[in-house]
């Protein structure tokens, strides 16, 4: 099968999955779930209260109306309004994209490329001292809290040496540099740990395959077995973990975010968790679907580029 023909398939694919989706949404936020206008107007509301809401909200709807507006949010993404700002979700999802991703890209950049540095480092000295320090080291990182991370940052590097903004969020370069450089450095730690972890199980696999002892056999340095034939085929299963990664980037980090006062999707959705701001979850939930779907098509497409023997079916 061709790669155009491959893609297209997997495409059409993406409409039943969405529907599921929409479906398990649905079911969640207005079948399973208790009436938000409780939440919302408190326990002592009228039912007078109660139904006006309700009414406001869209949610005295027939379910199969309900449904096909969810639906139709998802494949339109007109989300409609936030129920705690009244701000359309789509122009509050655009305006937390941004700052999201001036957090989370960088440190997703930067902890690949070290992660991948230190377990190909790692793996060339496999058994010794330096392989098992950078394993207890990254068993240590994976061990704390990531809640201390941030605690310790804002306390010891923010206020206590004032190398970094405690706080805060400005748009443009390079005002905005002050205020994500520790978030990104948290975010580096908290990731180094797990990835040179899996990276480095990868490629020992690898080195212990049948074609490294062929090329050690056929007198190629350790440093090209490493570059040249161990990368390039740890790249599939490498380019697995990565691409998988990303869409959980593109939604934000809700704790970082929440910590730093950075206005941007994770912020959004822990507000709209606490305010039980349906549609906004709802919308985020959708958004999440819809970029794992496509990444995980991105990541097939990626094993063909990567290693042409990969057969697409």
């Amino acid at each position: 099968m061709s790669l155009t023909s491959y893609i297209i398939r997997r495409l059409l694919y993406v409409i039943p999955v969405l529907l599921g989706v929409c479906f398990l949404v649905f079911l969640l936020f207005n079948v399973v779930s208790p009436d938000p206008t409780i939440s919302m107007l408190g326990k002592h509301a009228t039912q007078a209260q109660v139904l006006e809401l309700r009414e406001v909200l869209g949610l005295n709807e027939p379910l199969h109306i309900q449904y096909f507006n969810t639906v139709k949010s998802a494949f339109t993404f007109d989300f409609g309004r936030s129920w705690s700002t009244k701000q359309e979700i789509s122009e509050m999802i655009k305006s937390g994209a941004i700052p999201s991703a001036t957090v989370t890209f960088p440190a997703f950049i930067i902890s690949f490329l070290l992660s991948v540095s230190i377990s190909l480092f790692v793996a060339f000295y496999r058994g010794t001292f330096f392989d098992r320090a950078a394993v207890v080291v990254c068993v240590t990182l994976m061990s704390i809290s990531s809640l201390v991370y941030i605690l310790v940052g804002q306390w010891f590097f923010a206020f206590h040496l004032g190398w970094f903004e405690i706080s805060g969020y400005e748009e443009g370069f390079p005002d905005v540099v002050p205020y994500v450089l520790l978030p990104i450095l948290i975010i580096v730690v908290l990731s180094v740990g797990p990835d040179v972890r899996f990276y480095r199980t990868i490629m020992l696999d690898e080195i212990y395959q049948d074609y490294v002892r062929t090329a050690r056999a056929k007198g190629l340095s350790e440093k090209v077995i490493m570059f040249k034939h161990v990368l390039k085929n740890a790249m599939v299963s490498i380019i697995t973990y990565v691409v998988l990664k990303i869409p959980f980037l593109i939604l934000g980090s809700l704790l970082i975010e929440s910590f730093f006062g950075i206005p941007g999707l994770g912020g959004i959705t822990l507000k709209a968790v606490n305010s039980s701001d349906y549609p906004v979850i709802k919308a985020m939930t959708v958004l999440s679907a819809i970029a794992l779907i496509i990444f995980n098509l991105l990541t097939d497409v990626l094993y063909k580029v990567v290693d042409p023997r990969v057969q697409l079916k």
